[in-house]
């Protein structure tokens, strides 16, 4: 599937929230236990002011994924650092997406001077576990059973690529 990117931008509000509150629900790749109002995409557009977000366009230009990087930390000593997030509609996963969307995401972090890129992921989330290790990161810390979500505890595992 060929794919574009966005910048995301105002118009993307209610397809990111969307697609952001479908993983909410039916899963635990998003941290949140209710769907959130399209007011909390102001929150995306602000943590992400200085660094790369996107949304994924398919060939038929329908928002079928978004990505973004946001500093880790306020604090300048961590101002080559950042975190990652993706998030693809079920539907089109498995397709090599999410690698080319990584692929884009770390060249645009390259360009700020970014030299890590961290991910936190649910243990539950084994897919994305995979997914990251198969494509550079390794983990480097587990924050055992601090999250609990639909009634069921998680470990945060934090995975790290140093680019």
């Amino acid at each position: 599937m060929e794919i574009q990117f966005e910048r995301m931008g105002e118009e993307h509000r209610t397809d990111v929230i969307d697609i952001f509150n479908y993983y909410i629900e039916n899963g635990f790749a998003a941290y949140p236990e209710n769907k959130l109002p399209y007011e909390f995409y102001d929150m995306f557009l602000i943590i992400t002011k200085d660094y790369p977000a996107v949304v994924i366009k398919s060939d038929k230009n329908e928002a079928i994924g978004f990505s973004l990087i946001h500093s880790y930390s306020p604090f300048s000593v961590f101002k080559e650092t950042a975190e990652i997030s993706y998030f693809i509609k079920e539907e089109v996963t498995g397709k090599g997406i999410g690698k080319k969307t990584l692929d884009y995401i770390e060249s645009e972090a390259k360009k700020l001077n970014i030299s890590s890129i961290l991910a936190s992921i649910s243990s539950i989330n084994e897919r994305s576990i995979n997914f990251h290790k198969k494509n550079g990161f390794k983990e480097c810390g587990r924050f055992v059973k601090i999250g609990k979500k639909f009634d069921k505890y998680f470990d945060v595992v934090w995975m790290q690529k140093i680019l």
